[in-house]
């Protein structure tokens, strides 16, 4: 009779075993992402958060670049041209250590870089892609204002004919990167219905104002754009797009990113929370040797681990056939409810401790909340798969 082999142990990180769906490639990725984040960002970010300050947003958004993070899965002008799923593996690691470098990077790639190479003329991405793909140029997209966020088609913001120029007035709200930018894409009201713009930070007229006092994505820079009488060339609107057809296409490609980062937000609390209740003794023995506290992780890990799985049918989907805007509405809405409910699950394993920074877990929390509202509430999302549904639109 010959010796049973040994099973093999379960990863407590991923016991449906989602790595090994992954290429030796795409772990790769994820190995590089993983080691930035280890030495550039987690030493310092909740220090950041504390103070509500991203200080070496250049240098890091540098350092991001030289490893091909900046507009990854975009093709040609310096940039790195990886998968969808590479592109979700590396949201997954950088919103792991914080929303607020993910948001970064996601901003950075999929909304002013995507709609610069989706919409923009040769001479729009030859000036500016290359230079946004190696960090030495940051971008930003403005799209929210003051007064219309989830109803973008009421902007204000308004761009007429004067000559051959255009002439820009007015707001945009809660832009990240706005106030280190080197140049915004713009979305303004025109006689031809909303159009975008690609403006240098340096035009006359526009300022950005850092939004200070907030309790969530602190590590993130937040900004007001002002456009007050910005004299732009002819040439700086994208030249076909009109509608909020572009805007919104930029949109999906950035919630594709919040699918998997939010699930890298919910893996850093899970680990904490787990290590933790190994580790916290009371009544004689640790606390996760309680059935209460075994039934919080359980239901943790299936939330996980179904949002992992999600995000990636998502990203295999994306690089095979594309996307749908209802399938991305359905891995955002999804995912990052369940992050925000793993959060404060562990919020409530770790006690006290949970409300300390010496933890991620409430940084991680709080940051959830913007990421649960920004670039289409949950309301939104749930209208737009209602629509897919039934084919009503209850927008209205």
């Amino acid at each position: 009779m010959t010796a049973k082999t040994p099973r093999p142990k379960a990863d407590p990180l991923d016991l449906a075993g989602i790595d090994d769906l992954l290429s030796p490639e795409e772990k790769a990725v994820r190995a590089a992402v993983r080691q930035v984040c280890d030495t550039s960002i987690d030493p310092y970010v909740a220090d950041w958060f504390e103070s509500g300050e991203l200080p070496v947003v250049r240098e890091l958004a540098k350092e991001l670049g030289s490893l091909g993070l900046l507009g990854m899965h975009l093709e040609g002008y310096g940039c790195a041209g990886m998968s969808a799923v590479d592109y979700g593996l590396a949201c997954l690691e950088l919103e792991a250590s914080d929303s607020g470098i993910r948001s970064l990077v996601s901003v950075q790639g999929s909304l002013a870089m995507y709609a610069i190479w989706r919409f923009g003329t040769e001479e729009h991405k030859q000036q500016w892609l290359p230079r946004m793909a190696s960090g030495d140029a940051i971008g930003c997209f403005g799209l929210t204002e003051p007064d219309h966020g989830s109803d973008p088609a009421g902007m204000r913001t308004r761009a007429r004919r004067d000559g051959d120029d255009w002439v820009l007035d007015g707001s945009k709200m809660w832009i990240t990167n706005g106030s280190v930018s080197d140049v915004a894409v713009v979305w303004a009201e025109t006689e031809e219905g909303v159009r975008g713009f690609v403006v240098p930070t340096d035009t006359p007229g526009f300022t950005a104002h850092t939004i200070k006092h907030k309790m969530s994505l602190r590590a993130s820079v937040t900004s007001e754009l002002v456009l007050d009488g910005v004299r732009l060339p002819a040439d700086a609107v994208f030249p076909e797009v009109r509608g909020l057809r572009g805007p919104l296409s930029c949109l999906n490609e950035a919630r594709y990113g919040i699918v998997w980062g939010a699930m890298g937000a919910a893996r850093s609390a899970f680990r904490t929370a787990l290590a933790y209740a190994g580790e916290r003794a009371q009544f004689g023995r640790p606390i996760g040797g309680f059935q209460l506290t075994q039934a919080k992780l359980a239901d943790m890990a299936v939330e996980l681990t179904n949002g992992t799985l999600l995000a990636m049918h998502l990203g295999r989907r994306k690089d095979a056939v594309g996307l749908r805007p209802e399938q991305v509405s359905l891995g955002k809405l999804n995912n990052v409810s369940k992050a925000l409910e793993i959060c404060r699950t562990a919020r409530t394993i770790l006690g006290a401790n949970g409300i300390s920074l010496e933890y991620p877990v409430i940084r991680h929390m709080n940051n959830l909340e913007s990421v649960l509202t920004y670039e289409g509430t949950p309301e939104m999302h749930t209208l737009i798969i209602g629509q897919a549904l039934t084919g009503q639109d209850a927008f209205r």
